[in-house]
């Protein structure tokens, strides 16, 4: 396909055609008219492996790449000027040609419980209840925490799973509270579920702005939008998990927080049925934020991840 030169004043988008990718669209539309008064911003729907799969859960399919091969491939013909991710759906390996240029102040990181009484926490659920999540972050963590929960897969979109929950016999749900709140569905939150107990996703609650790195013009345009200190952290987490090899088929969680005083770091392994966990904080230097995710990853391994890690690689493949 041959190259498509956008004229200077206008730029396009590329977007998953979900509730919250398209908010999450908007909401970069919106931060660069607000810069950029006579930009011309248009919005491009692309649908991903990930969108066309929704019968399989994400462990089984494999996730590389899953919700951003095809955007990324629009962005390499430049068919699109910037590809906006959920940061937590973002490989830790970019493609070559590309490059993740921005990532936006994170909204709060944690996770939710959707039950069917407000002030519902994990541990007020009764004995053997019945807990529906896509993640093996979550499930992990949540097994570690109440071994008696059963555990079923969802998957969907934000409004999806929460209509779908509404409508069965489940007794709570677990989201992310990013995409709860910027779909305006925070009545359906029971109790925000705190760091100490889950660790979120690597990225979670970030956007990440993905261009063609031969795109001098939108990188510059772009460059008020990111955040320092969420890059910082991004970049933490995400060597981390690169590390660790990880994706949506381990469970792996981490959360970076760059404060006055230094670089605060706490990562997490655990196996599917949460039996074994490892986790660790640290601190550092905001200069060493590749440094300290790759060292706290290669600690858990020496510590027993990796021998977790293997044998969840083993059963999946």
């Amino acid at each position: 396909m041959a190259n498509i030169i956008q004229p200077e004043n206008k730029i396009i988008i590329g977007t998953r055609s979900s509730d919250l990718a398209l908010w999450q669209a908007n909401f970069i539309k919106k931060e660069l008219k607000k810069i950029y008064k006579n930009l011309i911003v248009e919005l491009k729907l692309v649908k991903t492996k990930g969108d066309k799969i929704l019968d399989v859960s994400l462990s089984k399919i494999g996730d590389k790449g899953l919700f951003t091969k095809e955007l990324e491939k629009a962005l390499l013909t430049n068919q699109i000027d910037i590809a906006v991710h959920s940061l937590k759906d973002l490989q830790t390996e970019i493609p070559k040609g590309l490059k993740l240029t921005a990532v936006t102040k994170r909204h709060p990181v944690e996770d939710v419980l959707i039950s069917r009484k407000k002030g519902t926490t994990i541990f007020d659920l009764h004995e053997n209840a019945t807990v529906a999540t896509g993640s093996l972050r979550r499930k992990s963590q949540l097994k570690h925490l109440r071994p008696d929960i059963n555990i079923v897969d969802l998957r969907g979109n934000v409004p999806t799973r929460i209509k779908k929950f509404l409508e069965s016999d489940w007794n709570a749900i677990i989201l992310a509270r990013a995409g709860v709140e910027r779909l305006k569905m925070k009545k359906y939150i029971s109790s925000i579920i705190p760091i100490e107990l889950m660790l979120p996703a690597v990225g979670q609650g970030a956007l990440g702005l993905e261009i063609n790195s031969k795109n001098k013009r939108v990188e510059e345009l772009l460059k008020p939008l990111n955040d320092e200190a969420t890059f910082i952290a991004a970049v933490t987490e995400r060597e981390f998990l690169k590390t660790l090899e990880g994706g949506c088929q381990v469970p792996i969680g981490a959360y970076a927080q760059l404060k006055s005083n230094g670089l605060y770091f706490d990562g997490f392994v655990g196996s599917i049925d949460g039996s074994i966990t490892f986790r660790k904080k640290v601190r550092g230097r905001k200069s060493d934020a590749s440094r300290i995710g790759r060292l706290l990853a290669k600690d858990l391994k020496k510590a027993g991840a990796a021998k977790v890690l293997d044998e969840i690689y083993k059963t999946s493949r």
